[in-house]
């Protein structure tokens, strides 16, 4: 509509819109008010507990108040679009691999980066409702990136309950799910909140997560939570959290595979741009640690594995190739640990390689490390390979 057209009525628009969200590849859009989060306290207790861990641009105080209350971010919010859209569903099978001496990369990151994907539909939608109400409208919208708690406002938006996991779960849809938000100065319709808590007696998250990060208050310690270890951590993986940790390199999936609305009742279809780049899911853990800055970021251009940087992810595959290789001294795992402690330029991957020798074990190892340890330099490296000689296992 332009000039002097009538806008259309609340619940009109609001239909429109979220129809509108759907033609764009949103499964999920519901609507909510800019009132206070209902769990914003319990939000304040976990970074008072200090389970957010080194991301420090959580506890900073003006994004907390902004959570606190949305209409500091926009003061004529008046409505919440909360929008979600699925992701493919990740393999239930664990450590399933095609070949040797490989990687896991949590399936939201198989293709293009949803901040690449989601705001060109934001935008669209914002577009669409300006023109439905025929004049400009205050809004500001999110993806991730901003100071909202998105799973209280999408719950109370009616779009799912917040399970034991901490992850949104849509009853028919199930978890897998980007969420996005547009705040308005415009009164849309509000959704009815999801009330019911579907999760029941069910404990099969907080049974399979392999750290135990998960706790019995529906939040989770993200020191110990392997998607926080290989993605916002930046300094050394505590040493005994690296084998617990698996195969993964970038993310995890685990509690998300064995949830039953995942497993028995989840719809498969997913957004396209986020279906499997070739190279991506499944990596070589022995070609990642030969990746140089250049190589790196041409592999993964356009992936969300790019926010764990170079470091991070060769980091996270020395500690995979460890945890494969551990007892057993595989020449091939050995000499490519070994040419990473010898080369890498970063201390942090060869502090995780010259662990990953220890786990290993094995004469080959053994003297891969005493040969670093009479040229490295850097004090942490060299405490690890002091650790990693002293602790090394026999080969089975």
């Amino acid at each position: 509509m332009k000039g002097n057209a009538i806008p259309p009525n609340t619940i009109e628009l609001t239909q429109a819109v979220k129809a509108a969200a759907y033609r764009l590849g949103f499964q999920l859009a519901g609507v909510t008010t800019p009132e206070p989060p209902p769990h914003f306290r319990v939000f304040e207790e976990w970074l008072e507990a200090g389970r957010h861990g080194e991301m420090a641009y959580l506890n900073s105080e003006r994004p907390r108040q902004r959570r606190a209350d949305p209409r500091l971010i926009l003061p004529e919010c008046q409505s919440i679009l909360v929008l979600g859209m699925r992701y493919p569903k990740a393999k239930v099978t664990q450590n399933e691999r095609s070949r040797p001496f490989t990687g896991k990369v949590a399936a939201y990151a198989w293709g293009q980066d949803y901040h690449d994907v989601l705001p060109e539909r934001l935008k669209a939608l914002v577009d669409f409702i300006q023109t439905q109400a025929g004049h400009p409208i205050p809004h500001h919208w999110y993806t991730d990136t901003g100071p909202l708690l998105e799973r209280d406002l999408a719950q109370r938006a009616g779009l799912g309950w917040i399970g034991k996991n901490t992850c949104l779960i849509h009853p028919r849809l199930g978890s897998y799910f980007f969420l996005a938000e547009i705040l308005f100065g415009i009164r849309l319709e509000p959704d009815a909140p999801f009330e019911p808590d579907r999760c029941g007696a069910c404990s099969r998250c907080m049974e399979a997560c392999p750290t135990g990060c998960i706790l019995p208050d529906r939040t989770l310690d993200a020191r110990r939570c392997i998607s926080y270890l290989t993605i916002e951590l930046r300094s050394a993986i505590p040493a005994e959290l690296r084998s617990q940790m698996g195969d993964w390199i970038f993310g995890c999936d685990v509690c998300q595979q064995v949830c039953p609305w995942n497993i028995r009742f989840a719809a498969p279809s997913h957004e396209p741009a986020f279906s499997p780049a070739p190279g991506r899911p499944d990596p070589d853990l022995i070609t990642t640690l030969t990746l140089d800055t250049g190589s790196f970021n041409q592999l993964y251009r356009g992936s969300p594995v790019r926010r764990a940087k170079r470091s991070g992810i060769l980091r996270n595959a020395a500690v995979a190739l460890g945890n494969q290789a551990a007892g057993n001294g595989n020449t091939v795992a050995v000499r490519a640990l070994f040419q990473t402690l010898r080369d890498d330029p970063e201390p942090l991957v060869r502090q995780h390689a010259a662990w990953a020798l220890g786990q290993a074990g094995g004469g080959e190892a053994a003297t891969a490390l005493e040969q670093r340890r009479n040229r490295e330099a850097d004090p942490d490296v060299l405490g690890e390979i002091e650790d990693a000689l002293r602790q090394r296992p026999r080969i089975s």
